[in-house]
């Protein structure tokens, strides 16, 4: 049920106010009308990840219960009012992309230790949302050219103005070219990844960096993996030349003199 969110929120509200009505409709008291819808969208907040979801899933019948009966200069459509934030922030086309998951300031610390790029070298954010992985790109690589591409408007507006030294533009991470990036940073979901591993070997130039806050790309060991305490791992991979080369991890360039790599881990070498 993760793919396709909002989607699952969505169905599991409209079936509990279905089961709701339904219920009185048929005589039932309200109480046990209520006590049904309530306990529906349980079942499949279960088939959910992350707890944020299942509570959104759970909690969108009670709310929109009590708002509805807060009071009779209260009128229905105002439950409406939500549903139309959501949209505006998270339109449907981007429903399959991963929600708002903010990068932690810290996530990308030490990436300028294992990657090398030449000062001025442009960074792409792909799904760059409310800005905070812009924020962390900037602390990681300040020499950096940071841009970011989201395809909310709301989202893209707002992280320009968090993030005054990056260039933020609104549209789709996917139609958006990656070619002229010697880095993309990505916080998608799992189901992404193959989908960004390709994109990346179709469009970006050999040498160029592909960086993923906690996800892998299925079946292509990273270059490194920067590991925190406390903090997601970001993963790292590179291109080759070549048309098999880029599912070969590259060496990682070596951090620079008397840098802290405990925190750096690195796949095994690739068998010939």
């Amino acid at each position: 049920l993760d793919r396709g969110w909002p989607l699952p929120a969505l169905v599991a509200w409209a079936l509990a106010w279905a089961v709701h009505l339904g219920l009185q409709a048929a005589g039932m008291p309200v109480a046990v009308a209520l006590v049904a819808a309530l306990v529906l969208p349980v079942v499949p907040a279960l088939q959910v990840s992350g707890g944020w979801r299942r509570g959104l899933m759970v909690g969108g019948f009670p709310m929109s219960a009590l708002m509805l009966g807060a009071g009779p200069a209260l009128p229905g459509w105002v439950w409406l009012l939500p549903l139309a934030m959501l949209l505006l922030l998270y339109p449907v086309r981007a429903w399959r992309d991963a929600p708002v998951f903010p990068t932690a300031p810290e996530a990308l610390a030490g990436l300028d230790g294992v990657v090398s790029m030449a000062p001025g070298a442009r960074i792409l954010d792909a799904g760059s949302g409310l800005g905070h992985g812009l924020h962390a790109l900037h602390r990681a690589c300040p020499q950096a050219q940071v841009e970011g591409v989201e395809h909310s408007a709301p989202l893209a507006w707002l992280s320009r103005l968090r993030c005054p030294y990056a260039h933020v533009r609104r549209g789709d991470m996917w139609a958006a070219g990656w070619g002229g990036y010697q880095m993309v940073y990505l916080f998608q979901r799992p189901e992404s990844m193959a989908r960004a591993w390709a994109k990346a070997r179709a469009e970006m130039a050999p040498g160029a960096w592909l960086a993923s806050l906690e996800f892998e790309i299925p079946g292509v060991p990273p270059v490194a993996v920067l590991r925190h305490p406390g903090q997601r791992p970001l993963l790292i991979y590179r291109m080759t030349s070549g048309l098999s080369g880029a599912d070969r991890p590259v060496p990682a360039q070596p951090a620079p003199s008397g840098a802290d790599k405990s925190h750096r881990t690195a796949p095994a070498p690739a068998a010939a």
